[in-house]
């Protein structure tokens, strides 16, 4: 009972390796992700993958008939995940301790903005709130430009894998206490998990992250570089001896004797100096002798992908990683397949997002609801 990204993502990929996951829309207004990027015919792409291999029922939540599906369905699943301001459940008489008492097996996952309690509990809360607030967007961008968020839902998508895992742990605990509970995640915080030691040197050190560009300030070179013909490739030295093979191929190889030379935050001192180095030789040759000399000299780079370079790439051919899939609404559609492989227990898309509402009436037949009490509550408006 989740919209837009962060829980809808979780859900996602619980169903990519098999959960029989139920989305519950809005029986009018369906989930808003629906409306969101591009689209064919009114049919929004983004929803096919996000909604994938889940089953869709149309249900008004706002509505006592609603409620009691709700509570029915709760009664026999493995996991509710929601996203509603708190206290919205509660008014719904959808108590979520109500809903444990009648399942106790029940992990009830709830996604918000900023948590259950606290002083911003109760406001609305989406990812890009999120990248500013965790301070992603100020240390994003040129340093002689301004905070840059992320073209993309970045912290709902980190906050979605974040809830997969919460959930997994959440059902493995139930398998040794066989008991559910309440999983409460805040949109704010999974994104400062990957965003490094940031608290740590603050509060040690009194460091706070500036913006840096392309480039880090835990190694040195790492930027993007431009090629005579006009192509951009983009460089990593995380590895120390990565470092030493970059700064040897681009022609100087007296810098590694350098005693700054040996760490990251040393080299990060001479950055500019580095970058020069690296920035002329690669500036000197075409992209393709560029990445065969690295290759060559087992240093890491990769060229900067437009989505059609992503489209030829034979390592994502290889990896199968886009899958074109049957659709009943748009004949053919190609989204990115399931995150990672398993040898024993592989994931599958068995099917992209639906139409609003098309598994209402096989999913309250399964609850037992005949057909006229179906067709009474569709005339209703409380399910489409």
């Amino acid at each position: 009972m989740a919209t837009l990204f962060a829980g809808p993502s979780a859900a996602m990929m619980l169903g990519d390796f098999g959960a029989d996951v139920i989305k519950i829309e809005h029986p009018r207004r369906g989930d808003p992700s629906r409306g969101h990027g591009a689209a064919v015919d009114g049919v929004g792409l983004w929803w096919k993958t996000l909604s994938r291999n889940k089953r869709n029922a149309a249900v008004d939540l706002s509505r006592p008939e609603g409620q009691q599906i709700i509570r029915q369905l709760a009664e026999n699943a493995d996991v509710l995940i929601e996203n509603f301001r708190p206290g919205t459940l509660e008014r719904w008489g959808l108590d979520p301790q109500d809903l444990l008492n009648a399942n106790p097996r029940l992990i009830i996952a709830r996604m918000t903005g900023f948590g259950q309690f606290g002083p911003m509990s109760s406001q609305p809360g989406f990812g890009t709130l999120a990248e500013a607030m965790s301070g992603f967007a100020a240390m994003t961008g040129q340093p002689d430009g301004p905070p840059t968020l992320p073209p993309l839902a970045l912290a709902d998508g980190i906050a979605g894998l974040a809830m997969s895992y919460a959930v997994m742990v959440a059902l493995h605990s139930r398998e040794r206490t066989g008991r559910g509970q309440i999983v409460d995640m805040a949109i704010i915080e999974p994104i400062l998990g990957i965003l490094g030691p940031q608290m740590s040197a603050y509060k040690a050190l009194g460091i706070t992250p500036q913006r840096t560009g392309n480039r880090s300030s835990s190694n040195a070179p790492r930027n993007t570089y431009r090629t005579r013909d006009g192509r951009w490739l983009a460089i990593s030295t995380s590895a120390q001896p990565v470092a030493e093979r970059v700064v040897t191929l681009v022609g100087r190889p007296d810098l590694v004797a350098e005693p700054w030379f040996a760490s990251g935050a040393g080299r990060v001192q001479h950055v500019e100096e580095l970058d020069d180095a690296v920035a002329t030789w690669i500036a000197a040759r075409d992209a393709d002798e560029v990445i065969t000399a690295f290759e060559n000299a087992q240093a890491a780079i990769a060229p900067i992908y437009e989505i059609s370079d992503i489209a030829e790439d034979p390592q994502y051919a290889a990896l199968n990683t886009f899958v074109d899939l049957p659709d009943p609404e748009l004949g053919t559609v190609t989204m990115q397949n399931v995150m990672f492989r398993m040898s024993e227990t592989p994931g599958e898309i068995r099917w992209p997002g639906r139409p609003l509402g098309h598994d209402t009436d096989a999913i309250l037949t399964e609850l037992h609801y005949t057909p006229e009490q179906i067709t009474t509550l569709r005339q209703a408006g409380v399910i489409a």
